[in-house]
């Protein structure tokens, strides 16, 4: 699969039914994604893989991850929607 096929991919798994969560990772995959490092990139689309509820509550800081790559994009991801 081509680099764009893949980006493609993610920005239809980016669009959630929840309009604050389409904006926030679709601003992650724009401006952070190409170039955060191997680790980040897989923690990013593990993210995506989350149920809405559990996604919005990490993001809101309600639940933590003892995943420190998750942490890290959930950090950027915070400061995305600030």
């Amino acid at each position: 699969m081509s680099s764009a096929d893949s980006l493609a991919r993610l920005r239809w798994r980016c669009r959630r039914g929840a309009r604050e969560l389409d904006v926030v990772l679709e601003r992650y995959l724009t401006q952070y994604y190409s170039r955060a490092p191997a680790g980040e990139q897989e923690a990013f689309e593990r993210l995506l893989e989350l149920e809405d509820p559990q996604l919005l509550a990490l993001l809101m800081r309600r639940e933590r991850s003892t995943d420190p790559e998750l942490e890290r994009v959930v950090a950027r991801l915070a400061d995305l929607g600030a």
